[in-house]
């Protein structure tokens, strides 16, 4: 079964070296040795802002265009799930870079053509692509990573909707804490087994382990091993 990590926090244990799905929010740079991954969803919604909004069709207006370019690449995205990560790796070089390329071009002709205004939404989701093209590349790199950061958004929104009964945690400790706690809840959800269920059984089973001496025997704990998808579905 594929390990599936949702992460709540962005407090990644030292010596993490793989990829996190992110927008372009600066404060994710001081992670050192990751390779971001941009989401394509956070793009096409900066060109849906900039569609105008006093025509009754938009399908000619260059944010469509855009938006055209995102639609292609989260199509493609569809035709490849159930394929391995090498296979989708290599689709995506075949389908995907090609639509990639295309875009970019597209972006930066317009952006250089002085057919835009110099303030307004259209051009800041244009500078966005432009500033980030790296990242927004990056899902080009291994087949595991994906276009959007939907999956964790998404899973963030339970915590998102009950910040508002709490506005603050008493302690750095406590906002870890909550952070790690939401962390195996929403990473349970995503591999497909009951939180409670697994919760329980790591709170029963875990304080017999020295996983401090053997930290590989957290392995058996974690959600997608086979122990665990049968105890705790």
């Amino acid at each position: 079964m594929p390990q599936v990590v949702t992460f709540v926090s962005v407090f990644l244990k030292e010596g993490y070296h793989g990829f996190i799905h992110t927008d372009a929010y600066a404060g994710y740079n001081k992670i050192q040795g990751v390779t971001r991954c941009f989401c394509w969803a956070h793009l096409r919604r900066k060109f849906v802002d900039a569609l105008p909004k006093d025509l009754k069709s938009t399908k000619a207006t260059i944010p469509s265009q855009g938006i055209d370019f995102c639609n292609q690449l989260f199509e493609i995205e569809k035709q490849l799930e159930g394929l391995t990560a090498m296979e989708r790796k290599t689709q995506r070089l075949k389908q995907s870079k090609p639509v990639l390329e295309a875009f970019w071009s597209w972006a930066e002709s317009t952006l250089n053509s002085g057919a835009i205004l110099p303030k307004g939404k259209l051009i800041t989701a244009l500078k966005y692509a432009m500033n980030h093209k790296e990242g927004f590349m990056n899902c080009l790199l291994d087949g595991n990573c994906q276009i959007s950061n939907n999956l964790a958004e998404n899973s963030i929104r339970p915590f998102t909707i009950g910040r508002k009964n709490w506005l603050f945690s008493g302690s750095p400790r406590g906002a870890k804490t909550s952070a790690t706690i939401y962390s195996i809840i929403e990473t349970a959800k995503v591999n497909n087994i009951t939180p409670y269920k697994y919760l329980h059984y790591i709170f029963s089973q875990l304080p017999g382990v020295q996983f401090g001496v053997h930290p590989e025997l957290l392995e058996d704990y974690l959600p997608w091993s086979e122990e665990v998808q049968q105890l705790c579905r």
